[in-house]
């Protein structure tokens, strides 16, 4: 099996809720997103997807989505409150109903971008140069 992967980034902020290190304080990122693809065993073709295809589609629905805004958890008063100052101020922002962890990035993008690339087998988000989570079939998408 040959499997191809195309990177994306992005720069956001976000704050981590509940969290005792120093990430509880607002802060950001460049993302790094890693979009695996994968051909079927029965499949003879000598190109998985084209790359041109692949970073269209990461870029349209991860960065275009994600890029300079403040990603924030709906389920967290405090940073609702700083997503209001933020729109309020006109700059971007991005609910999500969940902490803004690396961890849950990665199943996030898994499940937005596997109806539009058959074959993908994970996602892996990198906060930064050497730390990332990874989501996936074989990772935890069994």
């Amino acid at each position: 099996m040959i499997t191809v992967t195309k990177t994306v980034k992005f720069d956001a902020a976000h704050v981590l809720t509940n969290h005792q290190g120093l990430c509880k304080n607002l802060h950001g990122h460049t993302y790094r997103v890693d979009v695996s693809v994968s051909q079927a065993a029965d499949d003879d073709r000598d190109m998985v997807i084209d790359f041109k295809d692949l970073k269209g589609i990461a870029n349209e629905v991860v960065c275009d989505r994600f890029d300079h805004a403040f990603i924030y958890n709906t389920e967290s008063v405090g940073e609702r409150e700083i997503a209001a100052v933020v729109e309020k101020n006109g700059m971007r922002t991005v609910a999500i109903p969940f902490r803004s962890t690396a961890e849950n990035l990665a199943k996030l993008f898994f499940s937005d971008l596997k109806a539009r690339i058959p074959g993908l087998v994970a996602v892996k988000v990198w906060e930064t140069a050497d730390s990332c989570a990874e989501y996936g079939l074989g990772v935890g998408e069994r």
